[in-house]
């Protein structure tokens, strides 16, 4: 039976302001042992934060990581996926975008997250990448 996507996200993903610094991005990230946050607006989704956006985008740019906002710096618009969807659905889109994570949206709310490393553990328990994505993170 085809699994979806609610079956597989990460539940309750953590997210930030679009006005939050860069530090509070990181902190959250460090704090949950993550390496994106998604960033929402009264609610809503609008945008994507990684671990390396915050590197190319602020660090090697030279920017002041205290004074940057996540808005500027952010994937806007990312590209989603519904709890309904099947995880073929997901897996598709990471490899159209070349991505590693997708937030999972309802209604305009970002209900989860999934990645390749949730989607390895599922499909193929003993792969590398599911052994890497299971271990608890480094901090």
């Amino acid at each position: 039976m085809a699994q979806i996507v609610g079956e597989v996200m990460t539940p309750a993903p953590v997210a930030v302001p679009p006005e939050a610094s860069l530090v509070h991005a990181a902190v959250q990230m460090r704090e949950h042992g993550i390496g994106d946050v998604l960033v929402a607006e009264d609610g809503r989704l609008v945008g994507l934060l990684t671990d390396r956006d915050i590197v190319v985008r602020g660090v090697a740019l030279g920017r002041d990581m205290a004074a940057t906002t996540v808005r500027e710096v952010c994937s806007a618009d990312p590209v989603t996926v519904s709890p309904g969807d099947d995880a073929e659905t997901a897996e598709r889109l990471l490899r159209e975008h070349a991505i590693r994570r997708l937030p999972v949206v309802q209604d305009g709310r970002a209900v989860g997250a999934i990645s390749l490393g949730d989607l390895a553990i599922e499909r193929d328990s003993r792969s590398v990448l599911a052994d890497i994505s299971a271990k608890p993170p480094n901090t």
